[in-house]
């Protein structure tokens, strides 16, 4: 890794601090040489201090540190990436990130459908949704729609239309999605589970 410390002033890089595995931003910092190595000597960021000019490893005082995991170097040589794993909020202020929000796991569309389905479970009427109906016909109903649904896409897979088998595997992901909420739990449970098999 040939990191250009020339390139910009007083021979400091920018470092874009992201969790490993939520891929959240929780921060940026300065790096110059010796903060570079010092992060990897010791497996915990270690930033240059502009205000205090000197080097201060993250979470010195507080105990929260960023235990590093991964580095990569952009393409013009003079930003880094740093992949790490949170002991603790990243922000001095104790917020998780440096912007104020959650360091929370998600998934791009399925959470925002998640979150569809929580309000649709929570604030909707039968008469105004397909998905509060389900709800109030209770888990029996659930349960059968996502056994009928993987039954379907059990049968378009052994046909050759495509589109079908995509659309019945929608319909399949869709009303599992709603039997996970009914049982109290979120694809990030299921996520979970499949990390510690793996």
């Amino acid at each position: 890794m040939k990191i250009d410390f020339n390139k910009n002033i007083d021979g400091l890089v920018p470092a874009i601090i992201q969790d490993v595995q939520t891929k959240n931003v929780l921060m940026l910092g300065y790096m110059n040489e010796e903060a570079f190595n010092k992060t990897k000597e010791l497996n915990k960021v270690t930033f240059y201090s502009r205000s205090k000019k000197r080097l201060w490893t993250k979470g010195e005082e507080s105990g929260n540190y960023l235990s590093l995991v991964d580095i990569k170097l952009d393409c013009d040589n003079d930003t880094l990436l740093i992949q790490v794993n949170p002991s603790g909020p990243t922000c001095h202020k104790g917020s998780d990130t440096c912007w104020n929000e959650d360091n929370t796991q998600t998934f791009g569309f399925i959470s925002q459908l998640e979150d569809i389905i929580k309000d649709r479970k929570e604030n909707s009427s039968s008469e105004d949704s397909y998905v509060a109906s389900l709800f109030e016909k209770g888990m029996n109903k659930i349960a059968q729609k996502v056994g009928e649904e993987a039954v379907e896409v059990v049968i378009e897979a052994k046909d050759d239309n495509d589109d079908l088998f995509i659309s019945e595997s929608a319909d399949l992901l869709f009303h599992y999605l709603i039997l996970l909420q009914a049982k109290g739990f979120q694809m990030e449970d299921v996520i979970k589970e499949l990390k510690k098999r793996h």
